[in-house]
């Protein structure tokens, strides 16, 4: 599959996508463990994203090795790699890439449809109501809240491995370009150091992608 994720990001983070999962025979050792008593649902995305993960892996040249989760659920990846995974109803995916050349990344699919009611309440804040609602009569037939939801997760995902701390769905707030198909994340909250800079926002990019949303957050390294 080469479109999905690998329009979204720069051709030096390798990534791995499926609509198919893979068997429970992929895990390693350790990663067996961490989904012991989990359900078939649940064992067949943890499964299958780190699958997809090694093959990236392989691509930088690392050997297959497990992806454990940390005590935040993040993944532990190999010593100068940096990554993200998502899985959601019919997606799975990851994304690698040397910390030399990326500082973080984030991506994360959801299924294109509304959130459930309440919740867009729950995650925006500032003028995004506003904007939403200007969204859905500009450019009518995209889940506009959901890819609101979708952007702030890939944006988490990207800030986690810098702050080491819970980032807040309104502690973010978002402007979308429907056209350029780009988004740009202000934090609301003091920002992650990184060498010599502060980051005080996250761009990214969106796309549709059959039924999916697909959006993905990166940092380039300094």
């Amino acid at each position: 599959m080469t479109a999905g994720f690998g329009v979204l990001l720069p051709a030096v983070v390798e990534i791995e996508q499926t609509t198919a999962d893979a068997p429970d025979s992929v895990l390693l050792p350790g990663e067996l463990s961490a989904v012991a008593g989990a359900v078939p649902r649940r064992r067949a995305e943890f499964a299958t994203v780190r699958d997809c993960a090694r093959r990236a892996l392989n691509r930088l040249g690392h050997s297959s090795v497990p992806i454990l989760p940390g005590p935040n659920r993040e993944p532990l990846w190999p010593g100068g790699v940096v990554g993200s995974l998502t899985h959601c109803d019919g997606y799975r995916a990851a994304a690698v890439a040397r910390a030399a050349d990326i500082l973080t990344v984030g991506i994360d699919a959801e299924t294109h449809e509304p959130l459930p009611d309440g919740v867009a309440e729950l995650v925006t804040v500032g003028d995004e109501p506003h904007l939403l609602a200007r969204l859905a009569v500009a450019v009518p037939g995209v889940a506009w809240d959901r890819l609101l939801f979708s952007a702030k997760e890939s944006i988490y995902k990207a800030w986690f491995p810098l702050a080491h701390a819970w980032l807040d769905f309104t502690e973010c707030e978002l402007a979308i370009d429907p056209e350029a198909g780009t988004f740009t994340g202000r934090l609301l909250v003091p920002g992650p150091t990184a060498g010599t800079r502060t980051i005080d926002q996250f761009a990214g990019r969106w796309a549709i992608h059959d039924r999916h949303i697909l959006t993905a957050v990166w940092e380039p390294a300094d």
